[in-house]
Protein backbone atom coordinates (compact mmCIF):
# COMPACT_ATOMS: atom_id res chain seq x y z
CA UNK A 1 0.00 0.00 0.00
CA UNK A 2 2.93 2.34 0.61
CA UNK A 3 5.08 1.18 -2.25
CA UNK A 4 8.23 -0.85 -2.12
CA UNK A 5 9.99 -3.29 -4.36
CA UNK A 6 11.57 -6.76 -4.18
CA UNK A 7 14.47 -7.45 -6.52
CA UNK A 8 16.28 -10.66 -7.29
CA UNK A 9 18.12 -9.57 -10.44
CA UNK A 10 20.45 -11.63 -12.53
CA UNK A 11 24.05 -11.37 -11.30
CA UNK A 12 27.55 -12.41 -12.34
CA UNK A 13 28.15 -15.12 -9.73
CA UNK A 14 27.16 -17.85 -12.18
CA UNK A 15 27.79 -16.77 -15.78
CA UNK A 16 25.26 -18.22 -18.19
CA UNK A 17 22.52 -18.44 -15.55
CA UNK A 18 19.74 -15.93 -16.16
CA UNK A 19 18.64 -15.65 -12.55
CA UNK A 20 18.01 -17.63 -9.41
CA UNK A 21 14.22 -17.90 -9.22
CA UNK A 22 12.24 -20.35 -11.34
CA UNK A 23 9.85 -18.78 -13.82
CA UNK A 24 7.13 -21.44 -13.75
CA UNK A 25 7.05 -22.28 -10.04
CA UNK A 26 8.03 -19.04 -8.30
CA UNK A 27 7.90 -15.95 -10.50
CA UNK A 28 4.67 -16.49 -12.43
CA UNK A 29 2.44 -17.30 -9.42
CA UNK A 30 3.75 -14.28 -7.50
CA UNK A 31 3.41 -12.11 -10.61
CA UNK A 32 -0.25 -13.01 -10.97
CA UNK A 33 -0.97 -12.06 -7.35
CA UNK A 34 1.03 -8.84 -7.52
CA UNK A 35 -0.71 -7.67 -10.68
CA UNK A 36 -4.14 -8.52 -9.26
CA UNK A 37 -3.27 -6.29 -6.28
CA UNK A 38 -2.34 -3.38 -8.59
CA UNK A 39 1.43 -3.81 -8.61
CA UNK A 40 3.83 -4.83 -11.35
CA UNK A 41 6.07 -7.85 -11.83
CA UNK A 42 8.94 -7.68 -14.30
CA UNK A 43 12.15 -9.24 -15.54
CA UNK A 44 13.65 -5.78 -15.29
CA UNK A 45 12.93 -5.26 -18.98
CA UNK A 46 9.36 -6.41 -19.53
CA UNK A 47 6.25 -7.81 -17.85
CA UNK A 48 6.94 -11.18 -16.21
CA UNK A 49 3.69 -12.81 -17.32
CA UNK A 50 4.63 -12.12 -20.97
CA UNK A 51 7.73 -14.34 -20.74
CA UNK A 52 7.29 -17.72 -22.44
CA UNK A 53 9.29 -20.45 -20.68
CA UNK A 54 12.09 -22.11 -22.64
CA UNK A 55 12.05 -25.11 -20.33
CA UNK A 56 10.27 -26.31 -17.20
CA UNK A 57 12.98 -25.24 -14.75
CA UNK A 58 14.01 -21.97 -16.45
CA UNK A 59 15.46 -19.41 -14.05
CA UNK A 60 15.06 -15.68 -14.48
CA UNK A 61 15.73 -12.34 -12.80
CA UNK A 62 12.72 -10.96 -10.95
CA UNK A 63 11.52 -7.54 -9.81
CA UNK A 64 8.11 -6.94 -8.27
CA UNK A 65 6.34 -4.40 -6.15
CA UNK A 66 4.54 -1.10 -6.57
CA UNK A 67 3.84 -0.26 -10.19
CA UNK A 68 5.68 3.08 -10.22
CA UNK A 69 8.85 1.74 -8.60
CA UNK A 70 9.08 -1.34 -10.84
CA UNK A 71 8.55 0.87 -13.90
CA UNK A 72 11.41 3.09 -12.66
CA UNK A 73 13.69 0.04 -12.42
CA UNK A 74 12.70 -0.99 -15.96
CA UNK A 75 13.70 2.49 -17.15
CA UNK A 76 17.08 2.11 -15.44
CA UNK A 77 17.59 -1.15 -17.30
CA UNK A 78 16.46 0.16 -20.67
CA UNK A 79 18.11 3.60 -20.52
CA UNK A 80 21.18 2.79 -18.44
CA UNK A 81 24.71 3.25 -19.67
CA UNK A 82 26.02 -0.29 -20.10
CA UNK A 83 29.65 0.55 -20.90
CA UNK A 84 30.92 -0.59 -17.48
CA UNK A 85 29.10 -3.90 -17.21
CA UNK A 86 26.85 -6.43 -18.86
CA UNK A 87 24.48 -6.06 -15.89
CA UNK A 88 22.39 -2.86 -16.16
CA UNK A 89 21.86 -2.57 -12.40
CA UNK A 90 25.61 -2.22 -11.94
CA UNK A 91 26.18 0.12 -14.89
CA UNK A 92 27.01 3.81 -14.56
CA UNK A 93 23.37 4.79 -14.15
CA UNK A 94 22.52 1.69 -12.14
CA UNK A 95 20.84 1.46 -8.78
CA UNK A 96 23.96 0.56 -6.83
CA UNK A 97 26.26 3.41 -7.85
CA UNK A 98 26.16 7.00 -6.78
CA UNK A 99 25.77 9.63 -9.51
CA UNK A 100 29.01 11.23 -10.71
Amino acid sequence: MRGGVFMYPRDTRKPGVNGRLRLTYECNPISLLIEQAGGRASTGYKRMLDVKPDNLHQKIGFVFGSRSEVERIERYHLEGDMRDSEQPLFATRGLFRTPA
